[in-house]
C-alpha cells in the first residue's frame, strides 16, 4: 500500500521471518526498514526521508496508526494483518537463535547494548557499537570485519534510514534492519503497556503516561496531525 508515497509491503510476522531467512540463505542482501504514525509525519519535514525509505527492499507497518490509515484509505484492499515491531523482534530472535543467525547491533547506548546478551542468551552476537560515538568509515569496517547475517540498526528516524541508503552497499551483511528504539526490546528495556491496551492499539497511551516529555510530541500533537493527513489523503483520492 502507498501512504504519502512510502511503499508499505503488506506483510505478517511469518513472511517477513521467511524473507529474511531467504536472504540469508540464498546470499543475497535486503533491507528492511518500518513505517508507523511518526514515520509518515516526518516525510512531511523530512525532504530526503522518502526517498530514502523507498530505497529499502521492504518496509514493514508498524503499529495500529499504520494499520487502521490503510484501511481507511484503501478498504479491503488495506493492510490485512496489524504489524508491531516490539512484537516482531522477539519473533526474530527466536528464529535467530534457532538457526544460528549472527547479528550485529548498531545503534543507543553501551548501557542498552549490553544488556542484549543477557536477554537473550542463545543468541549469536558477532558485534556491538553503539548509535553517538562512530565514524562512518569505521562502523562499516567494524560490521565488515566480522560475519554477520543480520545488522540491528537502532539510531531513530530519519538517521538510520539515510544512513542505510547511503551506505548498504558498503556492508556486506544479508540483511539490514532498522528498528528504531525497538532496539530496546532485544535488551528488555522497552516499555510495554497491560496487553488489554495492546489489543486495542492503545499501547501508546502506557508510553506517554510513564515518560510524558519524551513521547508528548509525538503523541499528543503527533497522533491528531497523523489523522488530519490521513483524512486529507483520502478526500485526495476521492476528488
Amino acid at each position: 500500500i502507498i501512504i504519502n508515497n512510502i511503499n508499505i509491503d503488506n506483510i505478517n510476522y511469518s513472511d517477513l521471518i521467511t524473507r529474511i531467512q531467504t536472504a540469508i540463505e540464498g546470499e543475497t542482501q535486503i533491507s528492511i526498514a518500518y513505517a508507523n504514525a511518526n514515520t509518515i509525519n516526518l516525510t512531511y519535514k523530512e525532504s530526503n526521508l522518502t526517498d530514502a525509505l523507498n530505497s529499502f527492499d521492504i518496509i514493514h507497518p508498524d503499529g495500529v496508526g499504520i494499520y487502521f490509515a490503510s484501511r481507511f484509505l484503501y478498504g479491503t484492499g488495506g493492510l490485512t494483518d496489524r504489524f508491531t515491531g516490539s512484537d516482531f523482534y522477539p519473533e526474530l530472535s527466536k528464529s535467530a537463535a534457532e538457526n544460528k543467525w549472527k547479528m550485529f547491533f548498531f545503534g543507543h547506548d553501551d548501557e542498552i547494548l549490553s544488556k542484549i546478551e543477557k536477554h537473550n542468551p542463545l543468541l549469536l552476537i558477532s558485534g556491538m557499537h553503539n548509535g553517538y560515538d562512530f565514524e562512518d568509515s569505521e562502523i562499516i569496517s567494524k560490521i565488515n570485519s566480522t560475519e554477520n547475517d543480520i545488522l540491528i540498526i537502532g539510531l531513530g528516524t530519519p538517521l538510520q534510514e539515510n544512513w542505510v541508503s547511503t551506505n548498504k552497499g558498503k556492508l556486506n551483511c544479508k540483511v539490514i534492519i532498522c528498528v528504531g528504539d525497538g532496539i530496546k526490546v532485544f535488551s528488555g528495556d522497552k516499555t510495554r503497556g497491560p496487553k488489554i491496551l495492546r489489543k486495542l492499539g492503545l499501547e501508546w497511551l502506557a508510553r506517554l503516561a510513564l515518560n510524558p516529555l519524551k513521547y508528548f510530541k509525538r503523541y499528543v500533537i503527533g497522533n491528531p496531525i497523523f489523522l488530519y493527513r490521513i483524512i486529507i489523503l483520502k478526500m485526495r483520492k476521492l476528488a
